[in-house]
């Protein structure tokens, strides 16, 4: 058999396709909850490599992918073609090119330590070339970005929502951890990436999870009670049960448990509970000041003021584009929704919370096209090489939110609505104030098209696999009094240490630089990560 993979290196998790190279047709699917690299965003995962070496974020990604190829059911000698997409960051990670001119904003700065632009136009190359894949003999086939810091998942997004074709003023948002977004105003595509955290993928939530099976997507009220809504094994909604979400009490069995909440339902929990009083920012209004849901799953004040500065990152930047473009939020025709939460939400609850601009009348949910753009290269070249000149012709403008004031102004703004209970007309009022685009109330009746039933449309004959443990680790030796200090305070349980002192970290459990617990509870002399490694499991013989 002659089989490519097609991967997504999402920040919140890897997508990937096993494809047959003489059909064309998907045959399995395989999702990871989380990324190899710790942290639970980019940012994270730039830190993480710049402070202890790219060589071991490499090492990290490339681990994961092998373990995508085990998963998918791809044998060294089938694999005959790997195509990827993803921000720039996460693909030069796994190419094993420098992120310096990424994690660096300002130009002086550059200057002064000589950091070079990197080349991040389309290229195949053979796996050879990347480190840790030299075992496997097939082509690598690399999509553009349209700057170094604009790349192919913000392509992809700009294509398959199909702006390009039109006239009308559009708007199109990934909405994940890095929240990339484009807006279009005549013939100039203003970008930017609000960085907004892994809430609205279901992270950072206490009881959150990636949009996987058996994870709750949605609900209603219903007389007052909450009805969950939770995906199925074929990702689709399917009624929960039916709940007193101010005790948890179970008022009329559903279908389907549930084991977590994705980003889309908390979105969806949010506008209900505010909408029929159930909250009321900063606070929820029930005896203990949490939201009860199906299978004793509990949504607290906590989690909702995490989701709030997600949604608000989003919008902050949404107000910071239409600034940069000098039209109002009001003037944006279509909206389009892309990524797993762009997918599953209920789109008509996302535009009343926020997420998507209140004056639009059109709404487009179009799915992970950073996987679809990925597939389309793996099966045609010619495909890759249109890309690049699509980048080409692009007249791009990229706004580096975090040192726009625009965005800063908007995204205090957003923090005391959410956090301090702002009332909402003292926002508009302010938002005024500043000469920032302004914010009318949410329209009815938005047309809603959803191209997509799922973020990832076709699934293959083999169906769906979920890595709930992405499996990679990082490994040193230490020599300390057995107090266990790291392993004690470590949140998410992500460090063991066996009889040989020998410390394994899972990355995809371990919250890297938001965390670092672990580092500030041992001696720097005993416990540095700067002498970890990358476990390599031993090779079978």
């Amino acid at each position: 058999m002659r089989y490519g993979v097609a991967i997504d290196l999402g920040t919140s998790g890897y997508r990937a396709h096993k494809i047959d190279l003489d059909t064309g047709e998907i045959k399995r699917t395989v999702i990871t909850l989380r990324n190899p690299l710790p942290g639970a965003n980019v940012m994270d995962h730039m830190d993480f490599a710049i402070h202890y070496g790219q060589d071991l974020a490499h090492g990290l990604s490339v681990n994961a992918i092998k373990n995508l190829f085990k998963t998918l059911g791809v044998e060294r000698e089938e694999l005959k073609r790997l195509s990827i997409c993803g921000n720039p960051i996460q693909l030069s990670i796994f190419q094993g090119i420098s992120i310096e001119d990424l994690a660096y904003a300002g130009e002086r700065k550059k200057q002064k330590y000589n950091i070079k632009e990197q080349n991040r136009n389309a290229r195949i190359i053979s796996s050879k070339e990347i480190s840790g894949l030299e075992e496997f003999d097939c082509e690598v086939r690399v999509p553009p970005a349209i700057k170094h810091e604009v790349g192919a998942d913000a392509l992809a997004l700009i294509i398959k929502s199909g702006m390009l074709d039109s006239d009308e003023i559009s708007i199109a948002t990934d909405y994940g951890t890095n929240a990339e977004m484009a807006l279009k105003v005549k013939d100039i595509i203003y970008t930017g990436s609000a960085a907004a955290g892994p809430a609205l993928e279901g992270q950072q939530i206490k009881q959150g999870k990636l949009a996987s099976p058996f994870t709750i997507s949605d609900f209603e009220f219903e007389d007052g009670a909450l009805r969950n809504y939770v995906l199925n094994e074929e990702m689709k909604a399917t009624p929960g049960d039916l709940v007193d979400p101010a005790t948890g009490k179970v008022l009329e069995e559903g279908q389907i448990k549930a084991r977590g909440i994705t980003g889309t339902g908390v979105i969806a929990l949010l506008e209900k509970a505010i909408g029929h009083g159930l909250a009321e920012l900063p606070k929820i209004k029930t005896p203990d000041g949490t939201i009860h849901l199906q299978n004793n799953i509990k949504f607290s004040e906590k989690d909702m003021h995490e989701a709030g500065k997600a949604i608000g990152a989003i919008r902050a930047g949404h107000i910071t584009l239409c600034a940069a473009a000098g039209i109002q939020m009001e003037d944006i025709d279509t909206a389009y929704m892309a990524g797993a939460a762009g997918t599953y939400m209920d789109a008509a609850k996302a535009q009343k919370i926020g997420l998507i601009p209140y004056a639009s009348r059109r709404i487009c949910q179009i799915g992970n096209t950073s996987l679809t753009l990925a597939k389309e290269i793996l099966l045609s070249e010619e495909r890759l090489w249109e890309l690049q000149d699509v980048a080409n012709k692009i007249i791009g403008t990229h706004i580096m939110f975090a040192t726009a004031p625009e965005f800063r102004d908007a995204y205090v703004l957003e923090l005391a609505y959410w956090e301090e209970g702002m009332p909402f007309k003292m926002f508009k009022k302010y938002l005024k104030k500043k000469g920032l685009p302004g914010l009318d109330d949410p329209i009815d009746n938005p047309i809603i098209e959803k191209r997509v039933e799922r973020d990832i449309p076709v699934l293959g004959e083999e169906g769906l696999y979920v890595l709930e443990r992405v499996g990679t680790y990082m490994t040193m030796v230490v020599d300390c009094p057995e107090c266990k200090k790291c392993i004690k305070v470590c949140p998410n349980d992500a460090i063991t240490i066996d009889d040989e002192n020998r410390v394994m970290i899972s990355t995809d459990l371990c919250e890297g630089a938001h965390c670092q617990k672990c580092i500030r509870a041992c001696p720097p002399e005993k416990f540095n990560w700067e002498n970890l490694e990358v476990f390599k499991p031993p090779q079978k013989e």
